[in-house]
């Protein structure tokens, strides 16, 4: 039997997911709709790079019904964040902080930490529709941003949560703006340990009392990621913790 080609090859598909979740207002079947109308019905990377923040603030407002396109409530920057993801700019946010190199015994009694994340070196995201985890080492005496894991794929996965909690299983904590009961159990089980902050923040303004808080008293999730050497130098943690 002759092979279809598909409509939308694999690296546009995801690349279209991750701009359709980078315009909270805008769902991905919509996105989809509007590229094909105006790239054709088969769309591959090149054709992503043809559009551009016009063709997608008209292309929304007219299936909004709106003439002028000033009220169709994406955003602009979100839309420019959305063409440049389109591009191929995989991280699609030009602020991201620069990654630190880390070989193995560089800091010692350090923990790995993920930072659920959706624009620059910011705790901004939800668990489950996050644009990236941001993960950084963390010692009591240095803060080191280590890797930035984009989401992309999770679009396709059959289980998006727990292919999120795999994602991260290298870390030992991983904070969250918020997280469902069955994502955090996921993640949980992935022994990683969530830890929801509502309000978010700058990555580093989140780790720093974190950081200072190692060298009080840690609590026994803690003690047991760092193992009775580090518990002995490690004396009290105060950190909150929403254990919600």
């Amino acid at each position: 039997m002759e092979q279809t080609t598909p409509p939308i090859t694999r690296e546009a598909a995801l690349r279209i997911a991750l701009a359709a979740r980078a315009m909270p207002s805008a769902s991905l079947p919509a996105l989809i709709e509007l590229l094909q109308r105006r790239l054709g019905d088969e769309i591959d990377e090149d054709k992503l790079r043809q559009v551009t923040v016009t063709m997608l603030k008209t292309g929304f407002a007219s299936a909004d019904g709106e003439e002028d396109g000033e009220d169709i409530g994406i955003g602009l920057e979100a839309m420019k964040l959305a063409v440049r993801i389109l591009w191929g700019e995989t991280q699609g946010d030009d602020s991201l902080p620069k990654i630190q190199a880390c070989a193995a015994g560089d800091m010692p009694g350090s923990v790995r930490i993920a930072i659920a994340s959706d624009k620059g070196d910011t705790l901004s995201g939800h668990f489950g529709s996050c644009l990236r985890f941001l993960v950084y080492q963390v010692s009591p005496g240095e803060i080191r941003l280590v890797d930035i894991r984009d989401t992309m794929d999770a679009e396709f996965a059959e289980d998006r949560n727990l292919w999120r909690a795999r994602l991260i299983g290298d870390c030992h904590v991983c904070y969250v703006v918020s997280i469902g009961g069955p994502a955090a159990a996921k993640v949980i089980r992935a022994d990683v340990y969530p830890i929801k902050v509502p309000e978010g923040g700058p990555a580093l303004e989140i780790l720093q009392p974190f950081q200072k808080a190692m060298l009080e008293s840690p609590p026994p999730w803690l003690l047991k990621i760092l193992g009775v050497a580090a518990e002995k130098r490690l004396k009290n943690y105060n950190a909150a913790v929403d254990d919600e």
